[in-house]
């Protein structure tokens, strides 16, 4: 048996505590830690740059997977039975990791200085997990340079956010910002990027006729109320995908995929 894995037998076992049914904020407040739940958001935790501090499997998934784990991570394997009860309910991946988050990352350790062109995804005030795990992935999938969250946003190492986001949390650089509108003047001033807001108004440039720009960022508002105005006023542009049949917005991860569609593509 490797030396990096432990048999764990009870649920009160306090080696396995942050893989107990803990809230997201609670891990988050102990050390920084979150879970990953899922073997291809395992592997891609283990193929990122975030630290794996342990991997909690079963004992049939043990057998596949332990030896993809490397050896300074530690290994913990139960039943079926025991890890459901850790788990609180009828786990059937089998496959869990709790993570390090690491030191929160800044505009200028993210982006590069003076780049050709630059796709940054702006999350003003989203407070929905699935929703911002849907953009996570949606940015990734299209190649966005970065992700940047405004201060009031949710949690993006919450749980329901890495699992929806399917892991791409790890590779896509990411800004939690502690001042919004200040590093959105940054981006205009330091890095020339043009801002555009994503907008329900009529007014707005129809997104079929909006044409790139080399460096360009997009705002996404909250779920309810949309973009902040403080936030409108700072932007360059304000594009709109127009509704019809008394529609009157769409979720706002799908108006992430079809604006990101559009504007991250190589003939632009």
């Amino acid at each position: 048996m490797p030396s990096n894995l432990h048999l764990i037998t009870s649920t009160a076992d306090p080696r396995i505590w942050p893989f107990l049914a803990l809230k997201d904020r609670e891990l988050a407040r102990e050390g920084g830690r979150f879970i990953a739940e899922g073997e291809h958001v395992m592997r891609r935790l283990l193929g990122s740059g975030y630290q794996t501090e342990s991997v909690l499997l079963s004992e049939r998934r043990a057998e596949q997977l332990a030896g993809l784990v490397p050896a300074d991570v530690t290994i913990y394997v139960a039943t079926t039975a025991v890890l459901n009860g850790i788990v609180g309910y009828k786990f059937h991946s089998g496959v869990l990791a709790c993570g390090l988050r690491g030191k929160p990352r800044t505009l200028e350790q993210v982006l590069p200085r003076n780049p050709a062109k630059l796709r940054i995804v702006i999350c003003e005030d989203l407070n929905n997990a699935e929703n911002l795990g849907g953009i996570v992935r949606i940015a990734a999938g299209f190649g966005a340079d970065a992700l940047v969250l405004g201060e009031r946003c949710v949690d993006p190492f919450f749980r329901q956010c890495i699992r929806v986001s399917m892991g791409t949390i790890f590779s896509l650089p990411l800004v939690q910002s502690e001042n919004l509108l200040a590093d959105l003047t940054k981006l205009r001033e330091i890095w020339k990027v043009e801002l555009a807001a994503t907008v329900l108004d009529e007014s707005g440039e129809p997104l079929s006729i909006a044409k790139a720009s080399p460096r360009m960022a997009l705002l996404f508002g909250g779920e309810a109320q949309g973009l902040t105005p403080e936030a409108v006023v700072l932007c360059d542009r304000r594009i709109t995908i127009p509704m019809k049949l008394g529609t009157d917005s769409l979720n706002v991860a799908v108006a992430a995929g079809i604006f990101l569609y559009r504007f991250c593509r190589e003939d632009y």
